[in-house]
């Protein structure tokens, strides 16, 4: 069944108000990176409260000062949304070569090493600002695991983790965001020529079938469904000893 986009919209500033009076914060901080995902929690959060600050964080990839920084301009100069960059290159420099001594940082892990920046930046500038932390991730990328564990993945509150990817973009068309924004292969940026479908080996139309319909071609489920298994613990608490208890 399609979505109503009016009643999306005015359900998800609901709930965004209500993170922001729950929480007694004063606004919202989230990562702007140029991406459809970004995009449409930046209008969401906009739509909601004044008091948004969107974060662009560049990080040595070539597009992250290109193409994702001037789509990602363009989103906040027409939702009237306030943007900062922070150049994370020389941070991530640092802290490789910090970590050479111990071994060498191998191609995945240095990968995650930006979005892990990323976040310890936005919590950072939203402490500072008394602020809460927005995330990014839709339904899609959360399923089969593609995002970083303690990167992009955290956050306070998340106005689009039900989504997927092409309701992701049905929604923006509704909301008239940019179109380059609609048009483009969805990436992280994370290196040069990276794209998020190359990367995972499987389109999101495939995963968006398979989560919505629970079918699809059968190399496309049996991908999604180990994907989806080996990736489970990015989405629990760590395991502690005893079980969880609850304070006082």
């Amino acid at each position: 069944m399609a979505r109503d986009y009016a009643k999306e919209l005015e359900a998800r500033v609901a709930f965004i108000q209500s993170q922001l009076r729950d929480s007694g914060a004063r606004g919202i901080v989230f990562g702007n990176s140029g991406g459809k995902d970004s995009a449409l929690v930046g209008i969401l959060c906009k739509k909601a409260c004044d008091d948004v600050l969107g974060v662009m964080m560049p990080c040595q990839s070539k597009r992250n000062f290109g193409e994702d920084m001037q789509d990602g301009l363009a989103v906040a100069r027409q939702f009237g949304i306030e943007t900062t960059t922070v150049d994370l290159s020389d941070v991530k420099t640092a802290l490789t070569d910090a970590i050479a001594p111990v071994g060498t940082v191998s191609d995945a892990a240095s990968a995650n090493i930006a979005p892990r920046l990323r976040m310890a930046t936005l919590y950072a500038i939203a402490q500072s600002r008394g602020a809460l932390v927005a995330g990014t991730g839709n339904r899609s990328e959360r399923y089969v695991g593609y995002f970083t564990k303690w990167g992009d993945g955290g956050c306070d509150f998340n106005p689009i983790a039900d989504l997927t990817v092409g309701e992701v973009y049905e929604f923006l068309a509704f909301l008239g965001a940019p179109e380059n924004i609609i048009q483009k292969a969805p990436s992280a940026g994370l290196f040069e020529g990276q794209t998020d479908e190359g990367e995972m080996g499987m389109t999101y139309a495939a995963i968006d079938r398979y989560i919505l319909s629970g079918q699809g071609e059968p190399q496309d489920v049996e991908k999604i469904t180990r994907a989806h298994a080996r990736s489970l613990h990015k989405l629990r608490m760590p395991a502690t000893f005893g079980g969880m208890q609850d304070a006082d």
